[in-house]
């Protein structure tokens, strides 16, 4: 049969969505654009915000619409959350964020049989993790490994936990023959991907953690790159640094979750550190790493969030130096504490995202101006507007005027200029 597959949301579903795919070609099916007419069309689902239900409940009926009389099945976060909800869409399979490969199983089953699924468990209730096919979708370039799903941190802005379950992690050695295939399949990177990657090994109950994990596949992965995806502030330990520095594969940028830079706000939140902690993280990489890029989320307007405490948020940002942001207006997810608290008016939460973000933007253009001059090996993937643009390990965009056909290969670029959001060089022995 032909299936289209949508995806919403994180590099989890984006991973869990490539694993379907290679697991549907190797069953026999094509896969077709999602725009195309299909027998079957997935649709990846989030909810890590009210606007992410939305998003999913629009992609499903585009489906419904696109082709009628194909089966239209949902998976992930809002479909797993809100079944109820979802069922009144005519949907013909859901199947929340559970086993992957028994959702396409009923897919099948589905689409032969022409009838209605909803299989839906209860994710407070898991406690085993599901190897994936590890792989990517960048031609052979980077892929995901997905080590880590659930959370348990219960922050009081998220539903993720009830989305997603308890701690649960891949097998150290399941991690590795994944990472010696991807190895062999081509690809330059792997991103260290899953909902809570710093919870890794908890529920082996062992002493087991992210370092452990990272020195194993570290090893196993050789020349590749490694890439981690979004850290708890606790996870930068001295030990952890310490162990880390001395992996040369390991890619010197760190995505620190921040959410807000005022302590009272943190409270709120129920985050599990507050700004002295946070930055005692900021300054142990510094520390260890040369020049490491440390990345950010920050929700702006947090229920009982006053100008005082965004004050105090802005100066955090500031003396953390971030090298790059991500910043949102927060954002009522319904069912949380968070959507119960006394809100602050959307017109100032996004004055204040506003804000914060000519802030962002100040740093990252001091970060890139601190990369001119430097060599970096840069894995290139596309070609863009006559320029072969990559990635540095520090994970800043590069680009370099060459009619060469890069893609997939590292090369070392010294950086001439920069335009304020992409590094332009030249191969290093053209500047000797």
């Amino acid at each position: 049969m032909r299936v289209a597959i949508y995806t919403l949301g994180c590099k989890v579903n984006q991973y869990e969505t490539a694993a379907m795919e290679t697991e549907l070609q190797s069953r026999g099916h094509a896969l077709v654009d999602f725009e195309s007419e299909a027998d079957a069309y997935i649709i990846n689902t989030c909810s890590v915000t009210a606007v992410s239900d939305k998003k999913s409940r629009q992609m499903i009926r585009r489906a419904k619409k696109r082709n009628p009389k194909a089966v239209v099945a949902a998976c992930g976060c809002y479909v797993q959350t809100h079944t109820d909800e979802a069922q009144q869409l005519g949907i013909d399979l859901i199947s929340g964020t559970g086993q992957r490969m028994e959702f396409l199983d009923l897919l099948e089953r589905s689409v032969s049989a022409q009838q209605c699924i909803v299989h839906v468990d209860e994710a407070l209730r898991r406690r085993d993790f599901e190897v994936l096919h590890a792989g990517g979708q960048a031609g052979r370039t980077r892929a995901m490994l997905k080590v880590e799903d659930g959370c348990v941190n219960f922050c009081t802005y998220c539903i993720i936990p009830y989305a997603r379950g308890p701690v649960r992690s891949e097998p150290l050695a399941a991690a590795v023959a994944q990472t010696q295939q991807l190895r062999a399949e081509g690809y330059r990177e792997i991103v260290i991907t899953g909902i809570e990657i710093s919870s890794y090994g908890r529920d082996f109950k062992d002493g087991t953690s992210l370092i452990d994990l990272l020195e194993a596949v570290s090893e196993a992965a050789g020349d590749l790159r490694l890439r981690l995806g979004s850290l708890e502030p606790r996870t930068i330990t001295e030990e952890f640094c310490r162990r880390a520095s001395k992996l040369s594969n390991l890619c010197p940028h760190f995505h620190l979750s921040l959410q807000s830079g005022c302590d009272a706000t943190l409270k709120a939140m129920n985050r599990r550190y507050d700004t002295a902690r946070f930055f005692e993280s900021v300054s142990l990489l510094h520390r260890y790493f040369d020049r490491p890029a440390i990345t950010t989320d920050l929700i702006t307007g947090f229920p009982g969030e006053t100008e005082e405490d965004f004050a105090a948020t802005l100066a955090f940002i500031r003396k953390c130096d971030f090298a790059a942001m991500h910043i949102f207006p927060y954002s009522i997810r319904p069912g949380t504490p968070a959507a119960k608290m006394a809100q602050v008016n959307m017109s100032v939460r996004e004055d204040r995202a506003h804000r914060a973000a000519d802030v962002a933007a100040q740093m990252h253009r001091q970060y890139l101006d601190g990369c001119v001059g430097k060599t970096y090996p840069v894995l290139f993937e596309q070609r863009r507007d006559g320029y072969f643009v990559g990635h540095a390990p520090n994970y800043m965009e590069v680009a370099v005027d060459t009619a060469e056909d890069v893609h997939n290969c590292v090369r070392l670029v010294t950086i001439t200029h920069t335009d304020g959001e992409t590094l332009f060089g030249r191969w290093k022995e053209e500047t000797e």
